[in-house]
C-alpha cells in the first residue's frame, strides 16, 4: 500500500513538472510577443505624432481651404494617437504584466515540487528500512491480531518505531499537498487565459472602434476641401490687383483673322492720315478718272 501510494505520488509529481515546464515554456514565449507587440504599437504611435507634426507644419504654407482640412485631419489624427497611448498602457497592465507574473508562480510551483520531491525521497529511504526490517523478523507479522486495531498499533509501533509513523503521516499530508497544488495551478491557469486574453480582445476592440470614429471624422475633412475655391485663390496670388484676368484678355482679343489683319494695317500715329485711308482714296480717283475716259470715247 505504502508502495503504491508512492508510485501515486511519482505519477502526479511528474505530471505537475511536465505542467509547470509548460506553462513556462508557452508562458514565456507569450510574454515575450505581447511585449514586443506592445513596442511596436508605442513605435507606431511615435511615427503617428511625427506625421502630425509634419502635416500642419505642411498646412500652414498651403491655400485657406485645403489649409483648414489638413489642420482638422492632424487634430482628428493626433486625438488618435491619445487613444493608442491608452491602448498602450492597458496592454502592458492587463496584459504583458499578468503574464510576466507567471515567472514567480511558475518559481513558486517549482519550490513546492521540490519540497514534495523531498519528502518523497525521506519515504523511500524509509520504505527501504521498512522491507529490510520485515526481511529481518519475518515471523513477527504472524503474531500481529489482525482483529484488533489496538495490537496492530503497538506493534507496528514496538517493531518498525515512530519514524515509520511519521513518515506515512508527512506522506500523506504531501500527497494531499500535491493533489491540491496540481489542481489549484490548473484552475488558475485556465482561469487567467481567459482573462488575460479577453482583456487583450476588449482593449483592441476598444481602441478600433475610437479609431473608426476618428478616421470617419478626418475623412470627411478632407473631403470638405473644396478644390476650385483653393484654384481660384492660387491663380489670383499668380497676378497683381490691377492686373487683368487672363479671360478678360482672351475676350478683347478674340477678333476674326481679317479684323486683326485690316487692324493691323490701319492703325497709325496720331494725327496722321493711315495708309489703309490714302490707299481708299487713291482708289477712288483712279475710278473716277477711268468714269471719264470711257464717257470721253462714248461721244467720240
Amino acid at each position: 500500500m505504502l508502495r503504491r501510494s508512492l508510485e501515486n505520488r511519482d505519477a502526479q509529481t511528474r505530471q505537475l513538472q511536465d505542467a509547470v515546464t509548460n506553462v513556462e515554456k508557452h508562458f514565456g514565449e507569450l510574454c515575450q510577443i505581447f511585449a514586443a507587440y506592445v513596442r511596436k504599437t508605442a513605435r507606431l504611435r511615435d511615427k503617428a505624432d511625427l506625421l502630425v507634426n509634419e502635416i500642419s507644419v505642411y498646412a500652414s504654407t498651403e491655400t485657406p481651404n485645403l489649409r483648414q482640412g489638413l489642420k482638422n485631419f492632424a487634430d482628428e489624427f493626433a486625438k488618435l494617437q491619445d487613444y493608442r497611448q491608452a491602448e498602450v498602457e492597458r496592454l502592458e497592465a492587463k496584459v504583458v504584466e499578468p503574464l510576466k507574473a507567471y515567472g514567480t508562480i511558475v518559481k513558486m510551483k517549482r519550490d513546492d515540487l521540490k519540497a514534495t520531491l523531498t519528502a518523497r525521497n525521506r519515504e523511500a529511504k524509509q520504505l527501504t528500512q521498512l522491507e529490510r526490517t520485515r526481511q529481518r523478523n519475518p515471523s513477527d507479522r504472524h503474531h500481529l491480531p489482525v482483529d484488533s486495531t489496538k495490537w496492530i498499533l503497538i506493534c507496528f509501533f514496538n517493531i518498525f518505531g515512530w519514524g515509520i509513523l511519521l513518515a506515512t503521516m508527512d506522506a500523506t499530508r504531501t500527497t494531499r499537498h500535491l493533489e491540491e497544488t496540481i489542481d489549484n495551478f490548473e484552475k488558475q491557469k485556465i482561469k487567467d487565459i481567459k482573462t488575460i486574453f479577453s482583456e487583450f480582445i476588449t482593449i483592441e476592440m476598444l481602441f478600433h472602434g475610437k479609431a473608426l470614429e476618428v478616421y470617419t471624422a478626418a475623412y470627411q475633412n478632407i473631403q470638405k476641401i473644396d478644390e476650385d475655391e483653393d484654384l481660384e485663390v492660387f491663380r489670383n496670388s499668380l497676378y497683381p490687383p490691377d492686373y487683368s484676368s487672363r479671360l478678360d484678355i482672351v475676350r478683347a482679343n478674340s477678333k476674326s483673322p481679317l479684323q486683326r489683319s485690316l487692324s493691323a494695317k490701319c492703325v497709325s500715329g496720331t494725327g496722321q492720315v493711315s495708309t489703309c485711308r490714302l490707299r481708299k482714296d487713291q482708289q477712288t480717283e483712279d475710278d473716277d478718272e477711268d468714269e471719264e475716259l470711257d464717257i470721253t470715247e462714248e461721244e467720240n
